[in-house]
């Protein structure tokens, strides 16, 4: 994208309305913008973040076995009231009516209609397990929207849900869910610590949220170091060895993790005082096993082995992906703007022209634009240098490529690594070799 044509509006100064850091960097890099109370309208570079996360999280949730699918917004009255949600669930429901009077309701999570859907579809054990998830927006009348995407009303979510036949087979489903929420956290560049949760309006017995640390979190965490020394993505786990699984939870929850909500000070007490963590977390994801709960309300079976009606085993599973792009933000900043993680910037690098107008400045850096142009935002502006270098950390891209008149004539360029500032004077193949690295 070539950053003179592109709708990209970026502010210098900090919006008035913007209280916390994400929203703020997210108004001013010309990500989003709000368009209602708690609704926002997602600009390109903003899209593609969301693109990025969202295919992270497809990745991994492929990983373990679950099948997507794509589940519409508007949802009917009728199958809430199957399960006795509809009117329990409370005022953050936008409940609707179309033209024919029939009760609608803008969905703020799907258990009900994947129950539906499950249930008209698999008759027999032999189609168990199952697990389906959909990347889909949702709507939660918040009373108070605020903090930008951390707390809207309208919001992108990967919510996945899972069928067992019976306590074991869910138990196990639910540990490849956690593996896979902390593979998937990894890949996006942050350390997310799942902790021990309340299961709240969506029922069930045994649950836990994933936090990033963020002095701005809505929680206090406590956690133990033992956490943040885990490599998720080199766990050697058999997935569909139960024992294996086991053992990977054992791993997981052995380490004291709470929020302050289920702080437990004698056990924290136990905890050696050098690998103590304390600070503030934002939550990002969430996940549930409750077991016959919305089977059983909606009265959806299967024929067991023995031929008799069994009710499947359920969990629900959430990640929340706009609410992740504000989250990251907040973990990863500093007084100049974003710094991306490599896996979800919106572009690999900004290629800054010192000198429009200059040939040998334009030749190359159309010469290494065009060597991958999805990749690579051109600052193509007749700005001045101050401006350029502010805007490209304002936005974040992993990378800074300048070019210049003197080292353009030699083939070489100037690449700054906008996480830790370091700068390094290479030639091109090596510039392209570093940014375009898988």
């Amino acid at each position: 994208m070539r950053l003179s044509r592109s709708f990209l509006p970026t502010l210098k100064e900090n919006p008035a309305e913007a209280q916390i850091v994400s929203h703020r960097l997210m108004l001013r890099a010309g990500l989003i913008r709000q368009t209602a109370s708690g609704i926002y309208a997602w600009l390109p570079a903003g899209l593609k973040v969301l693109r990025n996360i969202s295919q992270i999280v497809r990745e991994e949730q492929d990983r373990i076995g679950a099948q997507e699918v794509l589940m519409p917004t508007l949802q009917s009255a009728d199958l809430w009231k199957r399960s006795g949600r509809y009117d329990a669930y409370g005022p953050e429901m936008l409940r609707i009516q179309d033209r024919h009077k029939r009760e609608l309701l803008y969905g703020p999570t799907n258990e009900e209609m994947i129950t539906d859907l499950f249930g008209q579809a698999v008759k027999s054990y032999k189609d168990l397990p199952q697990v389906l998830y959909h990347i889909q927006w949702k709507f939660r009348d918040e009373v108070r929207p605020r903090f930008g995407v951390m707390r809207g009303r309208e919001f992108l979510m990967k919510d996945a849900y899972s069928f067992d036949l019976g306590y074991d087979s869910a138990v196990a489903t639910y540990r490849r869910m956690l593996l896979a929420y902390l593979r998937t956290f990894q890949r996006l560049g942050v350390r997310a610590v799942p902790m021990r949760a309340d299961t709240g309006p969506i029922g069930g017995e045994l649950s836990h949220e994933f936090l990033i640390l963020a002095p701005t979190g809505e929680s206090g965490v406590f956690y133990d170091a033992a956490l943040e020394e885990q490599d998720w993505l080199d766990e050697p786990v058999n997935v569909e060895d139960p024992k294996a699984l086991e053992a990977f939870y054992s791993r997981v929850t052995t380490p004291y993790a709470a929020t302050d909500e289920m702080h437990d000070t004698a056990a924290w007490d136990a905890v050696p005082e050098d690998r103590r963590r304390e600070g503030r977390g934002v939550e990002v994801g969430h996940i549930f096993y409750f077991g016959t709960k919305y089977t059983q309300s909606m009265d959806v079976t299967v024929s067991g082995p023995e031929g008799t009606p069994v009710y499947p085993e359920m969990g629900s599973y959430g990640i929340g992906v706009s609410r992740l792009a504000g989250a990251i933000i907040e973990a990863s900043h500093d007084d100049a703007g974003i710094i991306w993680p490599d896996a979800v910037a919106p572009f690999r690098a900004v290629i800054i022209n010192l000198k429009v107008g200059d040939e040998t400045c334009d030749a190359l850096c159309e010469r290494i634009y065009n060597t991958n142009s999805e990749a690579f935002l051109y600052d193509d502006r007749t700005d001045r240098a101050g401006a350029k270098f502010a805007d490209a950390d304002l936005m974040g891209h992993p990378w800074q490529i300048v070019v210049g008149p003197r080292s353009a004539k030699e083939g070489r360029v100037e690449l700054k690594r906008r996480a830790t500032s370091e700068r390094k004077d290479v030639s091109v193949e090596d510039a392209l070799a570093l940014v375009l690295a898988d």
